[in-house]
């Protein structure tokens, strides 16, 4: 008898447990995968691992290289950048339909985390504002309901697990983000689709310059 995990239910532990362990700095770029070690970390079978590294490379989050295994695949800054252009482009359609069609629930849910989101800025929990700002994402990508959008932006955020989640507790950066998170929310619960267009368009331009701010410097 084992108590290990197995099936699909394996296959998508470990891929949610390597996606957390990248947003956690415990994974880093480059960093080998070594289906084995894995098995015994996660307490799962080789092949969940081997499926869940198929699942993120899919996600181009891991990169499996013939004969050598699988690594976490290096995000430059300038893919980075692109990424998040093609982000800004969904993610305005996404806002500009969510205005229109959001229920009040989600409205008012909307209202709720940007509350919330003053307070974790005041308090200077910065996990609590760094999940909130993922859910507010979410959110409004949900109650657009444009499903070809939301499917594209799930593949573009696999990469940037990282990138966002360091942007995220940057010192000072919570407090510059607020009042774009906050415009966005106010929009979008306010049921005007072109100003909650123009608050994702001004959010991901100026998550483009921190981006582009974080390059090494030759």
């Amino acid at each position: 008898m084992t108590d290990k995990l197995t099936g699909a239910a394996g296959r998508e532990y470990v891929a949610n447990a390597i996606r957390q362990a990248l947003r956690a700095g415990d994974l880093v770029p480059g960093q080998r995968l070594v289906e084995l070690d894995l098995a015994e970390a996660y307490r799962t079978t080789r092949g969940a691992v081997r499926e869940a590294l198929q699942d993120l490379a899919a996600e181009d989050i891991v990169e499996i290289v013939p004969r050598r295994g699988a690594r976490i695949r290096a995000v430059s800054v300038e893919e980075a950048v692109q990424i998040t252009e093609c982000r800004s482009a969904l993610e305005q359609l996404c806002a500009r339909k969510a205005a229109g069609r959001a229920s009040e629930e989600q409205r008012a849910e909307l209202r709720r985390i940007g509350a919330d989101m003053r307070q974790a800025v005041a308090d200077g929990a910065w996990e609590a504002y760094s999940a909130l700002n993922q859910r507010l994402h979410e959110l409004v990508i949900e109650a657009g309901g444009q499903e070809v959008a939301r499917r594209q932006l799930e593949r573009l955020n696999g990469p940037m697990v990282r990138f966002q989640f360091r942007l995220a507790l940057r010192p000072g950066r919570p407090a510059q983000s607020l009042p774009q998170h906050l415009a966005i929310i106010d929009a979008v619960a306010g049921a005007d689709p072109e100003a909650a267009a123009r608050a994702v368009a001004a959010h991901l331009d100026d998550v483009i310059e921190q981006l582009r701010a974080s390059a090494p410097r030759a």
